[in-house]
Parts: structure tokens; sequence; C-alpha cells
């Protein structure tokens, strides 16, 4: 045989030498969720090692993730019943947690990037992403209200902006408001590809921001598809996202290549709550090793083509490669 591709693996060497894909603590996006008050740290039941944070309890967990090198985060509030209304009017309020928390981030940790997610359903009453009206979503109506919400999230000193709605047309409805309010360096990574999947329940256990009626299937994508994503994302590029994400990522590494072969932007992948937990359930049991499982999964998101990966894995990962 002259072809003997084993002799490209018979040392760690040789085999870090050839390796074609590479993970960097870098590469990631710590995704985390803030609640009001203070000295609060509440473990989220459905994901274990994941919690609910304070304002003075995330500042301190994230200096910690900063001195293992993550220098990326997204910020997700979780809001009581008694705050949510129809039209998440809290969603915009100067005063509410949320908003004073993001501008305490980017005050004690002005090198960070930050980023923070553009959709109705963890302000409102209704759980949806979007306006509702008779049973139904409104579309147009809803463009507004995220308008007035990247607003005072750009003005709370955000980087990156995730609407993650999936109303038609709203990557431009917000680029057009941020430009027109002197908010022309901040940043939109449109949830692009966003399906309707199974995958985001233990999320929704950590924002309590499961629909009150119905499902999501009619603006978040169907799993059968993947031309459609096609369609999505050259809507976003026109309208003048700078990044394009794919959202869940492992069942939908295929979509993560087919963004990265036709389009010029960086892609990213969103490793979502259901696939984080299923393997710690697994792990939890002896049925999966942890730290292999986790490596593997990372990278074959990189391999398919995402730039950036937002994973609750990644305090967990940068202190396995610091170690």
């Amino acid at each position: 045989m002259n072809r003997r591709p084993r002799r490209n693996r018979k040392s760690e060497a040789i085999r870090n030498m050839v390796e074609e894909t590479s993970l960097s603590v870098k590469d990631l996006i710590f995704p985390m969720f803030l609640v009001d008050g203070l000295g609060k740290t509440i473990e989220v039941d459905s994901m274990p090692g994941i919690f609910r944070y304070s304002i003075d309890t995330m500042l301190r967990e994230i200096e910690a993730c900063m001195k293992l090198g993550i220098m990326s985060f997204d910020v997700f509030p979780a809001y009581p019943e008694s705050l949510k209304d129809s039209v998440a009017s809290e969603s915009y309020n100067p005063e509410t947690f949320y908003l004073k928390g993001l501008r305490e981030i980017k005050k004690n940790f002005p090198e960070l990037c930050l980023m923070s997610d553009v959709a109705m359903d963890p302000y409102s009453s209704d759980g949806h992403d979007g306006l509702v009206k008779e049973g139904k979503i409104l579309n147009d109506e809803t463009l507004e209200i995220l308008g007035r919400m990247s607003l005072a999230q750009a003005d709370a000193g955000v980087d990156i902006l995730g609407p993650s709605d999936m109303m038609d047309g709203r990557v431009g409805f917000i680029r057009e408001i941020l430009d027109d309010h002197g908010f022309k360096d901040t940043s939109i990574m449109s949830y692009t590809a966003k399906y309707a999947s199974a995958f985001y329940g233990p999320f929704r256990d950590a924002l309590d921001s499961a629909p009150k009626f119905g499902d999501k299937k009619t603006y978040q994508m169907n799993p059968a598809n993947s031309q459609e994503a096609l369609i999505e994302a050259d809507l976003d590029l026109e309208e003048g996202a700078d990044f394009l994400m794919v959202k869940p990522a492992l069942s939908y590494l295929d979509i993560i290549r087919l963004l990265k072969e036709n389009y010029p932007l960086p892609i990213a992948a969103y490793n979502v709550s259901g696939e984080y937990s299923m393997i710690k359930a697994s792990a939890a049991r002896g049925w999966l090793d942890n730290d292999r499982a986790m490596v593997e999964t990372l990278l074959s998101i990189k391999r398919a083509g995402a730039k950036i990966i937002l994973t609750y894995f990644a305090k967990e990962y940068a202190e396995m490669i610091k170690s």
C-alpha cells in the first residue's frame, strides 16, 4: 500500500501538526442570565452549572471568565411576570434592571464585547417574540417595539445587538434606526436561521419565557428546510447585518456549512441550552465523558464553518484549556 493514512496519526505530535480545525477560547461567546436584586446566584435546574446572577455576582463571574480568556458575553434578562405586559414596555424603560446592568458591565469592563438579545419574549406577557393581537403575531407592528428596544440597549453600551425574533425586515429596520440616532458603530448579529426547535426548553426555564399559547412556528423556521436559510441570509446581508447566526447548532451543521460557503460575513452558531443539557444529563449518569463530548461538540460546530460559537460550555472549556 502506497497510501497509509495512519502514518499521519501515529503520534500526538504528528496528529497536532496535521490538525485541520482549531478551537480557541477567543471563538466563544458566553451566554449569561441576569436577574434583579443583589447577592443572587441561582442555578438553573435544567442546566447544571449555569446560573442566574444579580448584577453584583455577575460582575464577579465576568471578571473570573475574563481571567480565563473569555472576552465576549451575551446577557439575557429574566423578568418576573409582574413586569411583563403585551407590548414589552419594560424592555425600553431606562430604569429597568437589565439596561442598568448592561451599563454597569461596560463601565466596569469597557474592553469586553457585550452582546444583547432583541426580542419581545423576555418582557411579553404572551411569551412570544412579537406583538400578539387576536392570537396572531403581528410583524410590522413588532418592528416598532424592537426598534425602541434596540436603541435602549445601544445607549446602554451594547457592542452587538442580537435580533432573535425572526420578524421579516427587522435587521434593516434596526440598522436604520441605529444609524439615525448616532449608533453607526453598534453591530448586528442576526439570528438568520433560527429554527423552531425542541432544544430550547432549558433556556425557557431559565427566563420563564415559554409561550402562553400556541408555538413559534409562524416565525421560526421549519427544521425540514435548508434553502429557506439562503433567503433569510440574503435579506440579512442586504439589510445590513454584520454577522449571520444559525440556531441551534448541532442539528443544523449543514446550515452552518451552507451559509459559510455562500456569504462573506462571519458565521456564528448558537450551541443552545438543550444541546448543553443533554450532554450534562448523560455525563451525570456516566453514559458520556463530559469533557470529551464538550470538545467534540464545539469542534464539530467550528469544523462546519462557524467562526463564532455561543455556548454555555465557554467557561468550562476555558478552565479545561488553562488546566
